[in-house]
């Protein structure tokens, strides 16, 4: 291959080569590492854009319908040009044009800030053909040449690690080497190697995170991906040769029935990807992307969101019964401790026959709960002190609502109204919906003076449903619509503080998180695995903005409080339960914690984690234990959370540098210093404890 060019980017080298059939490939590597870069033997050339066009060929390798890489229209495409654009505060961009058999041009558009690691891609198509065009795969990205360090990688030399999701088990991490899925090449390559996987729908973490890693071994690099994208998507592992390629973007049309057509002189656009490489794990690549997205997040941060304000939700106090009585004997208690905000979760919408599980769509105060309307309880929440908040699950409709009836504005598939278990969706580019949802939400949010939004979403609406494009494609329309509209609150309510959640952790994934201020890691409210998926957390989403919970009962025992107190240091404190049934006692241990947690927030607000332990095989039975360590930007401080769960026994934390302990709280662990870091012991089971940590010297 020959190079085209070749940029610096803080650690990172990015070069573009021309292939021996005219088109283009990249490589990411440290620059630290470039005198070791020895591309891949290769029988095939590969690509940095897949595409397929309908009317073109599929490819071979016996994997119709499993895959579309390398068609015949990623085959012709040809190489023509590249431009570098520079802007002000270090941004550049650099935009690779490439055509292919039918005139249409593509645009590989990569662009970064010259002092970081992390790259945002996409591609976007533009028609010159002079007729009709219909993609049915278009990539956010492609990497091949991996890894560019070896002619002939050895076996168990690559490793791939993707992190698996479901409803309050988020996050789990499945790391294996590559030759476990197939993906070596044969004694002849003929039969293509592929591990595709990804998630249909509208909750884009119901079954993996849009994030994979893949791992050199010998050198210890690490490649990382991210994709930003609310509905279906993929992701492709492909080997043939000694190459292999990672690609990803968009549910394709085998998988996901996407397709677009575009108009000659139109153009489309793919949803954005993230990549970084680092030296190191893909936990490295973890803190790499999280240090990334939260500086995004903090150019446009709140006040109280900057000092990572503490909050009571009261959805595990009332369990979806919140009323004037409930946050009026609540407000007395919670204003003698140091809370932020306090939100009132679902069920203030309730029908006073039917309930509440049901009722969402028409958002109208229940008269008994709310005898005189919201805004009177909205502001005895403000005079205590503290932000007011109120959840909203804009949209779907439930079963009971009045909603639940207007058809013509909700989403069909066949004709037949999508309806899952008692909810149904609004279709959210029509502007029937939109000016209804203006009305009921955001004027709402305006009378009311609600400081704080909590936006839910708790089902999943499929492939897609009828409208004047494929069913995938259609998908992605509605939620880009969705996001639309939080984009339209946001302008009319600046102040407004926003809370991501859908059943939890389903929608943990950049074009969401970047639009919010804080999500909500998952529903296991009270379940011990808590911490786990906490920890979880710190290679997936940065820990300023996941929202834990600390759900207290009257029967709790101290070191259950210590427990789910602790687990909040991973990410953010959301306080729930019993909170005016607390003895004094209990109350102390919880006050201590926020106050533990206030000398350290500027550490979980920005800085770099390791975790430690074996991996815990049972969520819900959990044996073991685990610590985290989270060093702050200059490694002058770091918090220590260490959790122990049935048959702990002890832990052993290996440190940068020598610290010590300043401040400690929770349970009475003994953390003994050792050679190499910290050694920690367990007394009994189901312990959580903290640590402030110094470096010796600072």
């Amino acid at each position: 291959m020959k190079e085209i060019a070749k940029y610096q980017f803080a650690e990172t080298t990015i070069i573009y080569y021309k292939n021996s059939v005219g088109g283009c490939e990249w490589i990411l590597v440290p620059t630290a590492k470039l005198e070791a870069v020895q591309l891949p033997n290769r029988l095939k050339e590969d690509s940095i854009i897949q595409v397929k066009l309908r009317e073109d060929d599929y490819p071979k390798g016996f994997v119709t319908g499993s895959t579309m890489r390398n068609s015949e229209t990623v085959k012709g495409l040809v190489y023509e040009t590249q431009k570098v654009y520079e802007f002000e505060e270090n941004r550049v961009e650099i935009l690779t044009r490439l055509r292919d058999a039918h005139h249409n041009c593509y645009e590989h558009i990569l662009s970064g800030d010259k002092e970081k690691n992390v790259f945002e891609t996409s591609v976007r198509f533009i028609n010159e053909s002079g007729r009709n065009q219909t993609l049915e795969m278009f990539s956010s990205f492609s990497l091949s040449n991996l890894s560019p360090f070896n002619t002939r990688n050895k076996a168990g030399n690559l490793l791939m690690t993707r992190y698996r999701s479901k409803w309050s088990f988020e996050g789990r991490k499945e790391k294996n080497p590559i030759e476990e899925y197939q993906l070596e090449p044969s004694w002849k390559p003929s039969g293509v190697g592929l591990e595709k996987f990804g998630q249909i729908g509208s909750m884009p973490v119901r079954n993996y995170f849009p994030t994979a890693a893949i791992t050199d071994v010998k050198e210890n690099v690490t490649w990382g991906i991210r994709l930003a994208h609310p509905g279906s998507w993929q992701g492709e592992f492909y080997r043939l040769d000694e190459d292999l390629c990672f690609s990803g973007g968009l549910a394709d049309h085998d998988y996901g029935d996407w397709t677009k057509t575009v108009a000659p002189g139109e153009s489309y656009r793919t949803p954005s990807a993230f990549l970084t490489v680092c030296i190191g794990s893909e936990e490295k690549c973890g803190n790499q992307f999280n240090k990334y997205f939260s500086d995004l997040v903090s150019n446009n941060q709140h006040e109280t969101e900057e000092s990572l304000a503490v909050m009571f939700n009261e959805f595990c106090t009332t369990w979806g019964k919140p009323s004037e009585k409930s946050v009026t004997e609540a407000i007395p208690i919670l204003k003698q401790h140091d809370l932020d905000y306090y939100i009132i979760d679902c069920g203030w919408y309730a029908d006073a026959i039917k309930g509440w599980e049901k009722n969402m769509g028409d958002w109208l105060p229940n008269p008994q709960q709310f005898p005189n309307g919201v805004k009177p309880v909205i502001d005895k929440i403000r005079d205590a002190g503290m932000v007011p908040g109120i959840w909203f699950e804009i949209e779907t409709v439930g079963r009971d609502a009045t909603a639940f009836s207007l058809v013509d504005h909700l989403l069909k598939k066949e004709g037949v109204v999508i309806t899952t278990g008692d909810r149904r969706f609004w279709n959210m580019n029509d502007p029937w919906v939109i000016n209804y949802l203006s009305e009921r939400v955001i004027d709402f949010l305006k009378e009311s003076e609600v400081g704080y939004l909590k936006i839910d979403y708790n089902d999943n609406f499929g492939i897609g449903f009828d409208g004047e494009e494929s069913l995938g494609e259609e998908n992605r329309k509605q939620l880009e619509g969705t996001q639309r509209f939080i984009d339209k609150i946001q302008r009319e309510l600046p102040d407004l503080i926003i809370e991501n959640c859908s059943s939890g952790g389903h929608r943990l994934e950049p074009s969401m998180m970047r639009r919010t201020d804080l999500s909500s890691f998952s529903d296991a409210h009270e379940a011990v695995c808590l911490p786990i998926i906490g920890a979880n957390m710190h290679e997936l989403i940065p820990p300023r903005q996941n929202l834990m919970w600390a759900v207290l009962r009257k029967e709790d025992p101290i070191e259950r409080i210590y427990y789910s107190m602790t687990a909040n240091f991973l990410g953010r404190i959301c306080l729930s339960g019993d909170i005016t049934e607390l003895s004094d006692f209990q109350w102390r241990a919880v006050d201590e914690g926020i106050g533990f947690y206030r000398k350290v927030k500027d550490i979980i607000k920005s800085g770099n984690s390791r975790r430690f332990g074996k991996s815990v095989l049972s969520y819900r039975d959990p044996k073991g234990e685990q610590a985290v360590l989270r060093y702050s930007d200059d490694g002058t401080e770091a918090l220590l959370v260490v959790h122990g769960f049935e048959m702990s026994r002890e832990i052993s934390i290996e440190t940068e540098a020598r610290y010590e302990i300043i401040d400690r709280y929770g349970a009475t662990v003994a953390l003994d210093q050792s050679e190499k870091g910290f050694r920690c012991c367990f007394t009994e089971d189901f312990q959580g404890a903290a640590f402030y940590l110094k470096k010796v010297g600072e």
